[in-house]
């Protein structure tokens, strides 16, 4: 027992001797750091910062089928600054130099103070004013003049220049606003050149605590292309950085609109991070990355550039020439979409709204002339009646229910005797009907009489139910922002809008394209899609894939679950329309009649075109007289289809002028040579019902 107490006895003494002696090497060392080398190290800690900065990760682009790069990101170089140990004096001399580099290679640094000199003037409301000058601690009362020299003062400006000492201002205005720290950077100039960010570094010692930093500037390649589909980036705003603040700076750019907001999270990449070694004064000792910056997500679109050129263009002169009463007489349209869709495949291959945007320039030359929605997204967004573009739907519900057969005759009298007594289109151009015709007859010449007597025999009800077959008045769940909903006449729909007795004239109206219908271009598309392609609901998508930059790509279930969160929205029709091929091929001959046969009303387009296609027209009422909507909508080639084309002009005067934006289309998209086709442009505009 004694010698186990003697062995306790030796553990213990030998572990208060290693304490000790642990002890007694640490207060060594605490003397030599603080006593013996303690200068030293004093003098080195306040001489030396580190800090940690970020590196922006390189942005996604954005390419076309094909891979030509719509949108780009490239390398841009900013100043930012940050807090150093320098006095006002040497502060404002910093600023005075960097502002001779930058107006030495025409670059710009950030300017918001709002007064001029010489003369002396505030660039903002009075009422604005007041607003400023509380928010700096400045007398509402100063005039610009006093306000300049209160500020001079402020910031112990002690150039006599009043030029020169507004720049310098300018810059500490711009810290004092957003507020800077030795950890917390201001952006002072953006977008500057690659001779001033060389000049900048390399005179680092002269600048107190400036830094230039890599960042990725949008940069759209091909002007206003597009520009509804790609969408425009702007700075961050603060409602947006509440809920980004995680992953976002307060200086960072994000996407507001198109492809470049509903993608920004594939888009935008993981910044990175440098740690920066700096003198007190801000000269730069060293700096080391120390997490790599990941870069952002490519997204493929399924638009073919070159067709969306020649989408836009056609559909520009096409308003332009109708504007100018080049076809007879002078109209009002201005605006207007164009969609062309895979009939198999619901994919956009081009898709345009008129007026565009240059999406670089949109903040400074658009946003604030948008009030109306001059610049809404019109092939997704615009709601509008389709006209006899809608005959389709009403011919295949009365095939389908057995209400006719494809060799059913009706009589076209002229005025149809039930309802309000409303005439056909060629009766009020003619004063005769149209006669004995069949299904095929009576959509190659849009006979509004066959179409009201269809009405009268199916009943609202049923013409409803298969507009929505065809996804009319259903989201496509296209994955852009602000797709409409659209919607089909109907006593339910009518009654929603507070219109609560629904009578025999308002089916007439509605089997025609008017009444409550209204639909989109976009929803347009896939319906004559599914016309030509046997009635086969498709999935609408303009993304055709994502691709990361360690170069795997992302599913498609991802892509389609990702845009439908960010859209709200998603594919609503579920079904096909299942609809015998015999009944749809009575309508589509009727189609191919209206751009082949000498009567179709787009006959003068397609005469003499290389490749059998099929169309209709729709002139859709306004509401007001002598104007109307215009509309082209078909499929091509006729017996094997592969594309759909839908053009909408807005106060067109006729469906009929707009079909040679298709004409045009599907020469670019089937390779053919425009110089060899004659157009006939003498076509008349007849609007009194639709045609």
């Amino acid at each position: 027992m004694d010698k186990d107490k003697r062995n306790d006895r030796v553990r213990y003494n030998l572990l208060i001797t290693i304490v000790y002696i642990v002890g007694i090497i640490l207060i060594i060392q605490l003397f030599n750091l603080q006593i013996i080398h303690g200068e030293e190290y004093r003098e080195t800690s306040n001489s030396r910062l580190t800090r940690e900065t970020i590196v922006r990760a390189a942005r996604g682009s954005i390419k076309d089928r094909t891979g030509f790069e719509l949108v780009r990101a490239e390398t841009g170089y900013s100043v930012e600054i940050y807090s150093t140990k320098v006095s006002d004096e040497e502060l404002n001399k910093s600023i005075e130099k960097l502002i001779e580099i930058l107006e030495s290679n025409d670059d710009e640094f950030v300017d918001n103070l709002p007064i001029e000199v010489e003369p002396f003037k505030f660039t903002i409301s009075e009422e604005e004013q007041k607003t400023w000058k509380i928010n700096n601690e400045l007398d509402e009362n100063l005039t610009a003049e006093q306000t300049f020299e209160k500020l001079k003062e402020k910031y112990e400006i002690s150039v006599e220049d009043n030029k020169i000492a507004r720049k310098i201002m300018a810059v500490r205005y711009e810290i004092s606003k957003n507020g800077y720290s030795n950890t917390k950077s201001v952006i002072i100039a953006k977008d500057i050149s690659s001779t001033s960010a060389v000049q900048i570094r390399e005179q680092n010692s002269k600048l107190a605590g400036m830094y230039v930093i890599t960042e990725p500037i949008v940069s759209y390649t091909s002007g206003n292309l597009a520009s509804h589909v790609l969408g425009y980036v702007g700075a961050i705003s603060e409602e947006e950085y509440k809920t980004r603040s995680d992953t976002y700076r307060n200086d960072d750019v994000i996407g507001k609109d198109g492809i470049q907001k509903i993608f920004e999270e594939y888009l935008k990449g993981k910044d990175g991070t440098k740690q920066v070694d700096m003198t007190v004064d801000g000269t730069i000792t060293s700096e080391y990355i120390s997490e790599e910056a990941v870069a952002g997500s490519d997204v493929i679109l399924t638009i073919d550039a070159n067709l969306q050129k020649v989408a836009e263009e056609a559909l520009e002169q096409n308003i332009k020439d109708i504007a100018s009463g080049k076809f007879g007489k002078k109209y009002d349209a201005e605006a207007g979409a164009v969609v062309v869709m895979n009939v198999n495949t619901g994919e956009v291959l081009a898709l345009s709204s008129y007026p565009d945007y240059n999406p670089e320039k949109f903040f400074e030359e658009y946003s604030s002339t948008d009030e109306t929605g001059k610049y809404l997204n019109r092939a997704i967004s615009s709601e509008q009646p389709p006209g006899s573009t809608f005959k389709m739907a009403v011919a295949t519900a009365a095939l389908d229910t057995g209400e006719i057969t494809p060799s059913t005759k009706i009589n076209d009298k002229g005025v149809y005797p039930y309802g309000a007594s409303q005439a056909c289109w060629y009766y009020r151009s003619y004063g005769v009907g149209h006669g004995y015709l069949n299904l095929t007859q009576a959509i190659k010449y849009s006979c509004n009489y066959f179409f009201y007597d269809l009405g009268y025999r199916l009943g609202i009800d049923t013409v409803a139910e298969y507009a929505m077959k065809y996804g009319l008045g259903k989201r496509t769940g296209i994955e852009l922002a602000g797709e409409a909903q659209g919607a089909v006449a109907s006593k339910e729909y009518a009654q929603s809008v507070g219109y609560n007795e629904w009578y025999i004239s308002d089916t007439l109206s509605a089997v025609i394209g008017q009444s409550f219908n209204k639909f989109t271009p976009i929803q347009m598309a896939r319906y004559i899609s599914m016309i030509a392609n046997g009635g086969k609901n498709i999935d609408v998508s303009i993304v055709k894939s994502i691709i990361k930059s360690d170069g795997t790509e992302v599913s498609k279930d991802e892509i389609r679950e990702f845009a439908n969160e960010k859209t709200g929205t998603e594919n609503e029709l579920k079904e096909d329309l299942n609809v015998s091929k015999e009944n749809l091929d009575a309508i589509r001959k009727g189609m191919r009649g209206v751009t082949s046969e000498a009567g179709g009303t787009a006959y003068s387009t397609f005469a003499d075109f290389d490749i059998d296609i099929a169309g209709k027209t729709g002139s859709a009422q306004t509401g007001i007289d002598g104007e109307a909507h215009g509309w082209f909508t078909g499929f091509a080639p006729y017996d094997n289809p592969e594309i759909a084309v839908v053009v909408f002009v807005e106060k067109a005067g006729s469906g009929g002028y707009t079909a040679e934006v298709a004409k045009k289309i599907m020469e670019e998209y089937f390779g053919m040579n425009s110089e060899k086709v004659t157009e006939d442009k003498s076509a008349q505009s007849s609007i009194e019902s639709v045609r």
